[in-house]
């Protein structure tokens, strides 16, 4: 895909802007974008709109995340059981760790001091000061998923075997199980990490389980697929996306009950949340669009074009911009969050895009990293 032109770039600035709007603040930090396709990873410089930097791999990225109090970001090779590190302040690659094994996922942990790499039949700890093995935690059969707690637990899913598991992080150890439903594709703590959610794709259901005894508290009937799980802190709120309806629909874990569904545009995907406004931004692959809704008066904001097959959504932690990764056009679109709420938006419900960024073939994921 072409460059943006300096010319269209202030275009679609302007448009973005429109009259009455808060007039946007550059991000001080990069987005670094993995992509499949060219296994390579490209830097974005956020206070530029514009590609930075691009890192060839051995092998195609799976996953990337960024440090929330430091200035690295972690890529995920996942075939070949690569784990890249790179810093952010000035832009190279830092260390390198082969596993030894392909992996599935990985995750860092709460306290920031280690990441936690799933393959499928262990869970292993990487302390970031060594950036070495150290600890591993054998499971039960082959996992597709986890998440991590706060208090120190993992949870893991096994989709073959309709089956979670819940470990201690500090025991290094499987502490129960519990029967989920058929083909549990998606596993996720509540934020307080007092229960368990589990997305089963082959009935489409929600199995909520108590953290502390492994009790399955209820098996919620859902009327989609459950692929795609997002939280509003806020309100604890789940949102759930899939296959099999036009919508999303919203669970209330506390009360373990589905409060509402709500269309969403054309098959919703990836979601994402921004807490100031209160607002939920949602995939349509097919489409090319995200759609934008306010959390609180489940209200249609608007709908952005963003680029062929957006598949992953993220918020810069300023509330100031939403970050869509599309696949097909191997582009990065930004949105200004504030230029969503413009009065002359709200008739026909269409906004504008703020700029579009080339990132490279077939990206996959997305983690922004503050620097400065």
């Amino acid at each position: 895909m072409p460059a943006v032109s300096r010319r269209a770039w202030l275009l679609a600035s302007a448009a973005a802007l429109g009259c009455g709007s808060r007039k946007g603040t550059r991000y001080p930090g990069y987005a670094f974008v993995a992509n499949a396709g060219g296994s390579s990873v490209t830097a974005v410089d956020l206070s530029a709109f514009s590609p930075a930097r691009e890192f060839a791999l051995e092998a195609p990225p799976t996953a990337v995340l960024a440090h929330p109090a430091r200035p690295f970001v972690y890529v995920l090779s996942a075939a070949e059981g690569v784990l890249h590190e790179f810093d952010a302040r000035c832009l190279r690659p830092a260390r390198k760790l082969r596993l030894g094994a392909p992996a599935i996922s990985m995750r860092l942990a709460p306290d920031g001091r280690a990441l936690w790499v799933l393959a499928a039949r262990e869970l292993t700890r990487i302390p970031l000061d060594r950036f070495q093995p150290a600890g591993r935690i054998p499971l039960p059969a082959e996992a597709n998923d986890f998440d991590l707690s706060s208090d120190r637990r993992a949870a893991v899913c096994f989709s073959r075997d309709r089956l979670a598991a819940l470990a201690s992080l500090e025991r290094l150890r499987v502490e129960r199980t519990f029967t989920a439903g058929p083909d549990p594709g998606i596993i996720r703590f509540r934020p307080d990490g007092r229960q368990v959610l589990v997305g089963n794709r082959g009935n489409h259901t929600l199995t909520i389980a108590e953290t502390a005894s492994g009790r399955v508290a209820v098996h919620l009937p859902l009327p989609l697929e459950p692929r795609n799980f997002c939280y509003d802190p806020s309100l604890g709120q789940l949102f759930i996306s899939g296959p099999g309806m036009d919508a999303v629909v919203i669970v209330f874990p506390y009360l373990t009950e589905v409060e509402q569904t709500i269309l969403a545009g054309r098959a919703p995907g990836a979601m994402t949340v921004s807490s100031n406004p209160a607002y939920l931004f949602v995939a349509n692959p097919e489409t090319a669009t995200v759609t934008v809704l306010d959390i609180e008066t489940r209200k249609l904001v608007a709908v952005v074009s963003v680029g062929a097959q957006p598949h992953f959504l993220l918020v810069t932690p300023d509330n100031e911009y939403l970050l869509a990764v599309n696949r097909r056009s191997g582009s990065l679109a930004v949105v200004h969050i504030p230029a969503l709420g413009v009065r002359r938006y709200k008739q026909s419900m269409v906004a504008p895009l703020f700029t579009m960024i080339p990132v490279g073939q077939d990206p996959v994921g997305e983690a922004v990293v503050t620097v400065g």
